[in-house]
This record gives C-alpha cells, structure tokens and sequence, in this order.
C-alpha cells in the first residue's frame, strides 16, 4: 500500500477540525474565564512592572481621592456633632442598667453628664452643631453624618487597627494600602498614600506605622509618612557629591538586575514592588519639593485655612499639603489629629471641656478651610473627606477634678464631604442620651464598604490571597450605606 504525503500548507475538512479543534475550545474557555474575572488583563505584565499604575474601578467612581481627618483618642460624639437635649435633663442621674466595665476605667464612673458646649442649629438643614466647630458650622450643608456608629474594641490600638484596617488585629493592611491596591495612583511622581501624624511633636497615634501598614500587600501600597519637624521625607536629597547622571547610571543598572531577576521569578511582587520604589523615590526628589511647597500659596488661601494663626497654622500647613497632594493624582491622605498619650489627644478622660476645646481649635478653621478650598477648584466633586475617630465616648462622667469622659464602642459620629456624598443629610441615630446606636446602626465593615463603593469599588471583589485565603478590607462583612450617597 502506498503512503501519501499531504502538503502541509493544505488541508482537507477532516485535518481542518481535527487541527483547529482544541483552538475553538480554548476560545470558549477563555471567555469564560475573561467573563468569571479569571483572566489576566491585557495589561497585567504592565501591572507586575508597575504596581502603581492606575487601574480601572469596578463600576463608574464618584470619587477619585480620599482624605481622611483621623481625629485621634476617640472624639464625644455628643459633645460635637450627636446633639442631645435629654442628657442635659438628665444630668446627674444614672444610666440604667450601665456595666461600668463599658469604658477602660471602672473605678472611675459618675453620672450622666451634659456636655460643657452649646449646640446651635446651622445651615439650611438646621443641623445641630457645637460651639468647639464655629467655621465646620459654616460647612454643614456639604456633609453627610453618619451618627450610629459602633466598634468591636474600647481600648485604642485594637480599636484604631479596627478602623484602619477592618480587624482589631495589628498587620493586616490598611484602607488606604487597598484603596492604592485597588486603583493604583494617578501621579508617577509622588507617592500614592500618604500620612501625616499630629503636627506638634506630640507622637504617632498608638500602634505607630501599623495603622498605615501594608500588611500582606506588596510594599509598595504601604503610606508614606511625612514627619512634621524637619525633612518631611527622609533620605529626599540626592547623597552630596553626586550627579543626577550618576544617580540615573545607578539606577539604571539596579532595574536590568532586578528585572532579569524578575522575568525568571514572576511570581515575587516585592521585588517589583522594590524596583517601583526605587524609581518613585528619584522622581519624588524633584516633585515632592514643590508639592508641599505651601509658601507659594496666596494670601487669600493662607487666610482661609488659617495657617498664620499660632493656634492652628501647625495643622492648617497639612490640610493645605493634603489638598495640593490630591491636585497632583494622589489617591489617599491620612492626616492624624492627636498623638500618643491620653490628654495628648481626644482622649479627654480628664477634663473633656478643656480637652475638646484645645483640639477643636486647632482643627476647625483648617478643616473647613480645606473643604471650601476644595469646593472652589472643583476638587470636591471627585475627593471624599472622612472625619472622625476610632470610638465615641460616654455620656456619663469620669471621674475627677474636671470630669472627663471614658471609652464608649457602642456609639460614634463620623462625616464624610465630596466625592459623591450625599449633602445635608444625617443617618441613624443613638439612644436618647446618646449610649448606644439603636437606629441603622453602622459598623466599622459597613464604613469601608461604603468608601470603597464610593471610589467605584465593589469591597466583596477587592481581595487578595494570601496563607491559602482570599482576605479583603470589610473581611466577611460590610453593607454599603446607599442613603448617603448622592
């Protein structure tokens, strides 16, 4: 019998389906996978070089930008915003029913206490306000109050890791590491999280740099700090003696071995997180100079956020910072109001008028000043302004020559501006001397749910494996609070 040969460039209709076959069904299985979010993008390989390039949101974003106003040591949520004429009648009495083991200390409970400050009602919404927030009256009608918050923690670090990161547990990454995981940022030049602890040497927040840890992520989402006495970044100059062609010589040759390394071991994203850095860190010498540079800002801005005044210029200078930040693409700011140590802070355990006022004067007119410069460049509509702490405090009375006010996790106040909120509008509600949420009560979850919705996240798809796990910000959790947004 004869064996023909078949010319290899043709082909009849049974070597066509025989050939092209397992082609078709690969076709079918990519799409698929492209369709389950399965499939690498077109751009991953852009994505392994550059972690921080800008990716697309789930759905159409409100909001481009967060910065976050954390007002460390737990602010009275009815000596601010919370207003509460019950507990002014009730003033003296006792809470029924109270485990005194609700605050950090037991030993020290009083009674009901009205709160020192007036609240008079501002805006066309009439919002109650107090008398610690004279220029934040002025901006009401923006904000959007979220007054039943609850915690699972009343001891501070738990309780901050909590708010930062979603779980009382320290090294798990924080909002803002997986805001720039999930978004990458919008400026090559400067870094895409940034955090500023409390301007006047008084000490990072309890728990230090975990609070703006990266956990697990690659390094490269970890914040930024900028320290407020002298070099706001360490090691920004370029070392004496050494050219920019030098320094780009060096470089240059750091990222072909870090790549050759790379392209044989793929899976290592701290390597491309670190080649990232290492090239973030030269661009950022020439542009993170002039993006702090707040002496260049006009008479009139320096006015509005009151950076002349001995009282609040310190913090002023880090609101404008913030805003100039955003202007330039960076994602998230995390401006800390309040230090370490318990009167260093809001932590008003002794003295909760004197307390409050000092903070509340160093913060109002920069905060608000922030808000309105926001409004008038146009930056609101796509930057989301955070406000508040990591727990409330209670109504009743610490103990003391000047009373104060301990721990409460059952019930906070925080308000959020921009970025697609809702303006003028309050949601939930506490008991009626202000103890406990009882009315669309919001956990810490549901808060992050709904910041990532409003960055045009979906919090149930933003994950990242890790130990065998999928983790995610709001973890088994989180609601998004629709009736807030606009």
């Amino acid at each position: 019998m004869i064996q023909r040969h078949r010319d290899p460039l043709t082909l009849n209709r049974r070597d066509m389906l025989a050939k092209c076959g397992g082609g078709l069904g690969l076709l079918g299985l990519a799409g698929l996978l492209g369709d389950s979010g399965l499939l690498g993008s077109a751009d991953a390989a852009q994505q392994v070089l550059n972690p921080l390039a800008p990716k697309a949101p789930n759905f159409a974003a409100r909001a481009k930008s967060v910065i976050w106003i954390f007002v460390n040591g737990g602010p009275s949520q009815v000596d601010t915003w919370d207003y509460k004429p019950e507990l002014t009648k009730r003033h003296g009495g006792e809470l029924p029913g109270f485990d005194k083991k609700t605050g950090f200390f037991p030993e020290q409970v009083g009674a009901l206490m009205k709160s020192p400050f007036t609240f008079t009602q501002h805006g066309q919404t009439g919002k109650w306000v107090s008398s610690l927030f004279p220029y934040l009256a002025q901006q009401v009608d923006r904000m959007a109050f979220i007054h039943s918050g609850y915690t699972k923690s009343n001891n501070h670090s738990p309780a901050l890791f909590m708010m930062n990161t979603g779980t009382t547990r320290m090294g798990l990454p924080c909002a803002g590491s997986w805001v720039t995981y999930g978004l990458g940022s919008e400026s090559r030049d400067l870094p895409a999280f940034v955090v500023m602890s409390d301007p006047k040497g008084r000490g990072l927040p309890k728990g230090n740099s975990s609070n703006w840890s990266a956990g697990f992520l690659p390094g490269v989402y970890q914040g930024t700090y900028l320290s407020p006495k002298g070099a706001p970044i360490a090691n920004l100059e370029r070392p004496a003696g050494m050219s920019d062609a030098q320094q780009r010589s060096q470089l240059n040759l750091l990222a072909q071995l870090n790549r050759e390394n790379l392209s044989q071991h793929p899976a290592q994203q701290e390597l491309a997180a670190r080649i990232e850095s290492f090239e973030l860190a030269y661009r950022m010498q020439m542009a993170a100079p002039e993006a702090i540079a707040i002496e260049r800002e006009p008479q009139n801005i320096r006015e509005l956020y009151g950076l002349d005044k001995p009282e609040c210029g310190h913090f002023a200078r880090q609101c404008l910072i913030a805003r100039r930040m955003v202007e330039r693409g960076v994602r998230f700011v995390q401006i800390y109001s309040g230090g370490m140590d318990n009167q260093l802070s809001w932590d008003g355990h002794m003295d909760i008028q004197g307390n409050h006022s000092g903070f509340a004067k160093e913060t109002d007119q920069p905060v608000a000043g922030l808000l309105a410069d926001l409004a008038q460049r146009g930056l609101l509509d796509e930057t989301l302004v955070i406000w508040g702490g990591e727990f409330g405090r209670l109504p009743i009375a610490q103990k003391g020559d000047k009373p104060g006010r301990d721990h409460n996790p059952h019930a906070f106040t925080y308000w959020l501006a921009g970025g697609g909120v809702k303006a003028g509008v309050s949601y939930g509600e506490t008991d009626e001397v202000g103890f406990k949420s009882v009315v669309d009560r919001v956990s810490v979850n549901d808060l992050h749910a709904t910041i990532l919705h409003l960055l045009g996240i979906n919090h149930e798809r933003l994950t990242y494996r890790y130990n065998g796990r999928d983790f995610r910000l709001t973890d088994v959790a989180g609601n998004v609070i629709h009736k807030i947004i606009a």
